[in-house]
């Protein structure tokens, strides 16, 4: 069914909204939204309307486009954040074993390029500390992301239990506090943890990351998936001088970086090494 022909919608949302949604989200950030996602963008961006009191999607897109705020705003609300601890559980396991080791005097480096509300930096954060067995451990996590508000949710640290159930009872002791009055039926992640990340908002589609090399391990996992395949290889051209030789890049279990082989080649169970480093 047509966009606009949805008599059930509060908003008429004509295929061309929907269009001029897309173009403006893949310029700016590199989403390439499908036809199949109207609904999801109809949905997300009505209650912008609604709270900002506009009358047409049109009305709306103009005043994002006007509005700082509001474009970022826009930005998050089309920022798809679907995470959780130690997800894709053998890429942990694999940092884990590269970071035993590690023997140099500075610290073992990452970046998590797709930090969200901080669940896979924190898992980060953790296997560090069991890997050196220490709350201290000689590592230095990077985490970024799109979206201000989930950097802002993951900077604080604190979660619902629901969202730490599938931990062992051995890590929920030993890396949060458990909340108490107001805070009853949260966890929050030990300070130790904390000191661990600096948390940044990066666009990886900017001319520019405030970030610097080299990075013994790269996470960018489930985000090319929203990119289109010539975006892709140009995010991964520009990873490979911020990698080490011997680093470890890590993809989401669906997706593939083959079709960039000259940057990058597997080692299997989405790890990837610089196509450029010595066979081990």
């Amino acid at each position: 069914m047509p966009a606009a022909a949805n008599p059930e919608r509060e908003f008429q949302f004509s295929a061309a909204d929907f269009e001029r949604v897309r173009d403006l989200i893949y310029r700016h950030a590199g989403i390439s939204l499908s036809p199949i996602k109207q609904d999801m963008v109809y949905s997300r961006l009505a209650r912008r309307l609604r709270a900002r009191g506009d009358r047409t999607f049109s009305e709306y897109l103009d005043r994002a486009q006007r509005e700082p705020q509001e474009w970022e705003t826009f930005v998050n609300s089309l920022t798809t954040n679907l995470t959780s601890f130690f997800r894709e559980a053998h890429h942990f396991e694999i940092l884990a074993e590269r970071l035993k080791k590690h023997t140099a005097h500075a610290p073992f480096r990452i970046w998590c390029s797709a930090a969200s509300t901080g669940e896979e930096p924190y898992s980060l954060a953790i296997t560090a500390c069991e890997a050196f067995n220490s709350l201290s451990p000689p590592v230095h996590i990077v985490a970024t992301d799109i979206d201000t508000n989930v950097l802002a949710t993951a900077a604080k640290g604190v979660y619902g239990l629901d969202r730490v159930e599938r931990l062992s009872r051995e890590r929920m002791q030993r890396f949060f506090l458990k909340g108490t009055g107001a805070q009853d039926g949260n966890a929050r992640v030990r300070p130790e943890l904390q000191r661990l990340i600096e948390f940044r908002r990066i666009n990886l589609l900017d001319k520019s990351w405030s970030v610097q090399g080299p990075f013994d391990a790269l996470f960018c996992r489930n985000v090319m998936i929203y990119f289109d395949k010539p975006t892709q290889h140009g995010i991964l051209q520009r990873f490979v001088p911020l990698l080490k030789p011997e680093g470890l890049l890590f993809a989401g279990h669906s997706e593939s970086f083959l079709h960039s082989a000259d940057l990058f080649r597997s080692l299997g169970r989405t790890v990837y090494e610089r196509a450029d480093a010595r066979a081990r």
